[in-house]
């Protein structure tokens, strides 16, 4: 499961879908409908904030938009649409982590967007996430 922090618009079609599919199994697990993933790592930033299954939702706000942009046909009635203000933090040694990982994986899937990307001096977040200063999450499971 990987729920990105960096903002849908750099993912390619592969990586926004499984976004997407992995979101919703995330929300599940978050409103208990699920057995599986209960203790999966990246659930844990949302477990700790206030209101975990509507940050779920305003994260796949977030997917789903960008899926609407590029006129793929996400299915909103899924989650509860939500346009928040409140913040999740995430570290810069994580955006670096994801950003390095993503990078990756578009050179082997899809070279054009690699291209568009990989020269970009600022990073953009997921609207949900806000950057603090730190190393690497400690859930994060690095991918070698």
């Amino acid at each position: 499961m990987r729920l990105w922090s960096l903002h849908p618009s750099y993912l390619d079609k592969a990586a926004l879908v499984a976004c997407w599919r992995e979101g919703l199994l995330a929300r599940k697990v978050l409103c208990g409908n699920t057995k599986g993933y209960r203790n999966h790592p990246q659930l844990i930033r949302f477990k700790e904030e206030n209101d975990p299954v509507a940050l779920m939702d305003v994260y796949l706000t977030g997917i789903y938009e960008e899926a609407k942009k590029r006129n793929y046909n996400f299915d909103s009635s899924k989650i509860n649409l939500l346009y928040d203000n409140e913040k999740i933090p995430v570290t810069t040694g994580q955006v670096a982590y994801e950003w390095e990982h993503l990078k990756k994986k578009l050179m082997q899937r899809d070279q054009e967007r690699y291209q568009k990307i990989s020269s970009l001096k600022k990073i953009n977040l997921h609207p949900l996430f806000r950057e603090t200063e730190g190393e690497i999450e400690k859930w994060e499971v690095p991918v070698p």
